[in-house]
């Protein structure tokens, strides 16, 4: 919740910032939601953040996005998210690619896919490489790829020992082995395996 609350504020922080920069009737809307928002009427902060999200306002999207991920004000939907995330994203906003990228990541709302988290991670790299030192991205860049390859590495591991069992039967087989079960004499002669 304290997350939460300081995501808001952020948000609210910076739209209270683009204002004195040079206000624009999108900024002015989004103020109005803001605290709309912040004082328990997110319904009407919905319509106005949905209007301007329409309209490809990046800001709105995003504010429309955090809301249903955290169900601050709204039932919590991933579905919901994920989708103004998405036209956050496709703007190019940063920050909504990364949330994109956590949730693949996590699988929040989504089926866990280290392989499209880590797309989604570095996907604003292709456009801006003077982010490609950021530390957190760097950090979840690295995380994603130990993903990876640890999910790679357990399903190479997994094909081999099917491998070595086949071609271990087939031996057997064209050998005229039979198996048959050891005795427990035979058992408990027997070294113990170290697997």
């Amino acid at each position: 919740m304290f997350r939460l609350l300081s995501r808001l504020s952020l948000v609210l922080s910076l739209s209270l910032a683009a204002m004195a920069v040079g206000a624009s009737p999108a900024d002015d809307d989004l103020r109005v939601a803001a605290k709309a928002h912040k004082g328990g009427d997110t319904a009407h902060a919905v319509t106005i953040w949905q209007s301007w999200a329409a309209r490809g306002n990046v800001d709105a999207a995003y504010n429309l996005a955090v809301i249903h991920q955290y169900g601050d004000g709204v039932a919590l939907d991933y579905t919901k998210a994920l989708y103004w995330y998405r036209k956050a994203a496709e703007q190019g906003d940063r920050i909504s690619q990364i949330q994109i990228g956590l949730m693949y990541q996590t699988g929040q709302g989504v089926l866990a896919d280290e392989t499209e988290a880590h797309r989604w991670f570095t996907m604003h790299r292709q456009y801006h490489l003077h982010h490609e030192h950021d530390p957190k991205l760097v950090a979840w860049r690295q995380q994603a790829l130990a993903l990876i390859e640890e999910r790679d590495l357990r399903e190479q591991l997994a094909a081999s020992r099917a491998s070595s069992a086949q071609v271990l039967a087939d031996l057997k087989r064209r050998a005229g082995i039979l198996e048959t079960a050891p005795t427990m004499t035979a058992r408990l002669d027997a070294p113990e395996t170290i697997r």
